[in-house]
């Protein structure tokens, strides 16, 4: 599946090894910049606007074991290869803490246009808002309907009239109740709102509002926050680089290249060290029917050395059948094919070698962030392994009563006959036409004797 070989890929961000480094700048006591976390190194800038009682991953108290390998926004959107600056906002309304943060954000606005902070466009930024999701003290319910109320805070609405003095925002997203967004004026730039309730609000036609109902607050993206969702955060993600890269001119990564490079260290070259290269700090990855992989650096790289790259066959091959990119993902189907004569326990665990040879229909879900990967999402039936195999019989025991009500005579038992296909399931994947298609429909129950 390695197509492009590494000789073509650009050396200066695809090859040299550049090592993982979050080490944010301190700007002043509430300002902190960190430069792209990409081997390319220079990137749009992005400004984050976060209360600053928010504590992140490190206040929570999870016994000792990390809820999630999700890292803050300020390293995400690194990693995403953003110049990001994070402004905490503290929660108060006085004055003194206006003045602070209007002293704040200009300072952050002044560090995208250092000369060390690689920038690559200081006049055109995209700002995430979360500045008021954690004083919601709702839903409260008033004649049927939620409100949100707030402790004294400076509210959205006042921040979105601060930003329109610089001209240098161009875009905005905020992790918000849809109730508490103030009618965006026409000079506002262009507007994405992600939020947990639905509410009827006038925004301009070309603003994007995404509800997430099964989330319980704006805080529902954050590692560190109670109301953290993992897979609403991650599709609002996605949707917030979508917005940034088509306003902000970027960052754009050939996705289909990182990916080839990584399937070619893993198969090709079997080099693990290569591998890990290929991906962020702390990756993972996931083989959804065996439930094998490697959660973290350490445990993937574990993963890969003692059961993954050196475990798989000499004649392992991926033949690609159809590639899907998007924003952040690369989505594959292929052929996984290979002799079975050696113990690959990511892939059947436990089963000796059979010496048969085995076409697998593959699935794998690919995260890239930035210009490295993220995780891997890999699946495949194991059914038609097993039945290539010859482990899996035909039939297997019935132990219910049919839909009748009718139950196996004396010393007699139900069978179903297995619904699954051996390499036919590979064939027919690449050629629609090569395999009669639903005989399985004559599939039936048999009574046999209970011997």
């Amino acid at each position: 599946m390695a197509d492009l070989p590494v000789a073509q890929l650009n050396p200066s961000e695809n090859r040299t090894p550049v090592p993982l480094s979050f080490h944010p700048i301190t700007i002043d006591a509430n300002v902190a910049l960190q430069e792209p976390l990409t081997r390319r190194g220079i990137g749009p800038g992005l400004l984050l606007i976060t209360p600053a009682k928010y504590g992140g991953r490190e206040a929570r108290n999870d016994g000792g074991v990390q809820k999630t390998l999700d890292p803050e926004p300020l390293q995400k959107w690194a990693e995403e290869g953003f110049v990001v600056v994070e402004v905490k906002v503290i929660d108060d309304a006085t004055d003194a803490v206006r003045e602070a943060f209007k002293e704040s954000l200009a300072a952050a606005l002044g560090a995208f246009k250092t000369s060390t902070a690689k920038c690559t466009d200081p006049h055109s930024l995209g700002v995430i808002s979360r500045l008021s999701f954690s004083e919601l003290s709702g839903p409260s319910e008033i004649n049927g309907a939620h409100v949100y109320t707030a402790d004294s805070t400076i509210e959205l609405e006042e921040t979105l009239r601060l930003l329109l003095t610089h001209t240098e925002i161009s875009s905005v997203i905020c992790y918000e109740e849809l109730s508490r967004i103030p009618v965006p004026p026409l000079s506002c730039p262009p507007l994405m709102i992600h939020s947990s309730h639905a509410h009827s609000n006038q925004l301009r036609a070309y603003d994007i509002a995404h509800i997430y109902e099964d989330t319980k607050s704006a805080g529902f993206t954050l590692p560190g926050h109670d109301d953290y969702e993992p897979g609403a955060a991650n599709v609002a993600h996605t949707r917030s680089l979508g917005f940034f890269k088509k306003l902000l001119n970027g960052p754009f990564f050939d996705l289909e290249a990182i990916w080839d490079e990584h399937t070619l260290y893993e198969f090709g070259e079997r080099d693990v060290a290569k591998t890990m290269n290929t991906m962020v700090e702390e990756p993972y990855v996931n083989h959804v029917p065996t439930i094998t992989g490697g959660i973290g650096r350490k445990a993937l790289t574990a993963f890969y050395t003692d059961h993954f790259v050196f475990n798989n066959p000499e004649d392992t091959k991926l033949e690609l059948v159809s590639r899907t990119v998007g924003t952040d993902r690369v989505i594959d189907e292929f052929i996984f094919s290979f002799t079975h004569d050696r113990v690959i326990d990511w892939l059947i665990p436990g089963i000796p070698p059979t010496n048969k040879h085995v076409r697998i229909p593959f699935t794998s879900v690919v995260n890239v962030r930035g210009d490295r990967l993220y995780h891997e999402h890999i699946a495949w039936d194991q059914a038609t392994v097993l039945r290539q195999l010859g482990l899996l019989p035909g039939y297997l025991p019935f132990p219910y009563p049919l839909p009748d009500g009718r139950t196996p005579a004396k010393g007699k038992r139900f069978e179903y006959r297995v619904p699954t296909a051996g390499a036919e399931t590979a064939q027919k994947l690449l050629d629609e036409s090569s395999v009669v298609s639903n005989h399985m429909f004559r599939f039936e129950i048999r009574e046999v004797d209970d011997i």
